[in-house]
């Protein structure tokens, strides 16, 4: 009997958009990751984000590697830019980066950075809600846990709501130059210092 050959593994990265479901399946018109590129069927999203948040998003079949990418326990950094409502005081970002309660459960340490400017980003598709009458702030958060929407419900249990969200990395992966929109594949480089970064061998 001829064996098959061994499935070609994918490593892909897409730079989501805002209002695109992290998915494949179209639920009630709404735009999902098939709408930009024939992707391989067999790769699915190693972590979610939200329709209304955007950035970074690696697609694989590669089951391990995204076993330990997504698992909790391996504590793996994500890294977001948050745009929220006012400017938070000093306390504040203390209080994020020791932890907050949400669901009855503190949220482990963040790394969490007041950015003295906004960063350079490109225009949302959708206008952020503002009133002008209210500050805005940006923040660079680094989390090692994943849990439901936590960077919005970490902004505003200190009293501070998310106006955008947007992810910038995946432990050694960054969105670069990729446009919202666009992907690429990981070359062999970056797929080995995935694999290094993530202990799999």
């Amino acid at each position: 009997m001829k064996k098959s050959s061994p499935k070609k593994l994918r490593y892909i990265l897409f730079n989501k958009p805002y209002g695109v479901l992290c998915q494949f399946t179209d639920k009630e018109g709404t735009k999902t990751l098939g709408d930009y590129r024939p992707f391989p069927n067999d790769v699915y999203p190693a972590g979610r984000l939200d329709a209304d948040s955007e950035g970074l998003v690696l697609l694989t079949n590669d089951g391990l590697l995204k076993h330990f990418l997504i698992e909790p326990r391996y504590q793996h950094p994500r890294t977001y830019l948050v745009q929220v409502e006012h400017s938070p005081t000093g306390e504040v970002i203390n209080c994020l980066r020791a932890g907050v309660i949400i669901e009855r459960r503190k949220t482990l340490p963040a790394e969490v950075q007041l950015l003295s400017q906004e960063p350079i980003l490109p225009p949302r598709s959708v206008p952020i809600r503002s009133r002008k009458t209210v500050p805005t702030a940006w923040l660079k958060i680094t989390l090692r846990e994943g849990r439901n929407r936590q960077v919005k419900k970490m902004t505003s249990a200190v009293g501070h709501p998310t106006l955008r969200l947007v992810r910038i990395a995946i432990g050694p992966l960054t969105l670069g130059a990729l446009k919202p929109g666009e992907s690429r594949e990981l070359s062999e480089k970056e797929v080995e210092k995935l694999r290094q970064f993530i202990h799999v061998q």
